[in-house]
């Protein structure tokens, strides 16, 4: 049998199973502050079902027919109110690939001529924080013990040890930054 390695040569990675994956993207937004350059946080509406008063960068699940940068953008133009020529994205940062089905594509993106606007029916305030001070200061992390579990109706007799197959378990780290009475 022949092998055809350039295929694999040629081969774009992906991410395993990724239709199992619900998948969004953020737009970390910089402007000019004075002398410095700061990040836009928004706080997230009361009146959402999902995560209501969360402080989150713009950004939302990506649509079928778009790119991650797309949706980036996208979510960032609804949120903030800024045209999308306003908006300069800089760098595609790392992915975050969560233990609960979910990618995140995070961005950064420079602002320009932003005024403050947001759309409150998805945001209850925006406010921002010196980029320096995440450069001066690290996160507080902790972590979400993660363990497996299978279903009820998973086929044990297939796995060495069956019931007792001894599972993986991990942690999961959350970072925090506490920035004036912002968490």
């Amino acid at each position: 049998m022949k092998i055809d390695f350039t295929k694999l040569i040629n081969r774009k990675t992906a991410v395993c199973d990724k239709e199992i994956y619900r998948e969004f993207s953020v737009l970390i937004p910089i402007i000019k502050t004075g002398n410095e350059y700061s990040l836009i946080f928004e706080v997230r509406s009361e009146n959402l079902t999902k995560q209501p008063n969360e402080i989150c960068f713009p950004g939302g699940k990506i649509e079928k027919f778009e790119s991650a940068r797309q949706a980036a953008v996208r979510e960032t133009t609804e949120e903030l109110l800024i045209p999308e020529a306003d908006i300069d994205v800089v760098a595609e940062l790392d992915t975050v690939v969560t233990p609960f089905n979910s990618i995140l594509y995070p961005f950064a993106g420079k602002l320009n001529s932003y005024k403050g606007t947001f759309n409150t029916e998805e945001v209850k305030e925006i406010f921002t924080v010196p980029l320096s001070f995440f450069l001066e200061n690290a996160p507080l992390c902790h972590y979400i013990n993660v363990r497996m579990k299978p279903k009820e109706d998973f086929p044990y007799h297939m796995v060495q040890e069956g019931r007792d197959y001894p599972w993986g378990k991990g942690k999961y780290p959350v970072y925090f930054y506490v920035y004036e009475n912002k968490i």
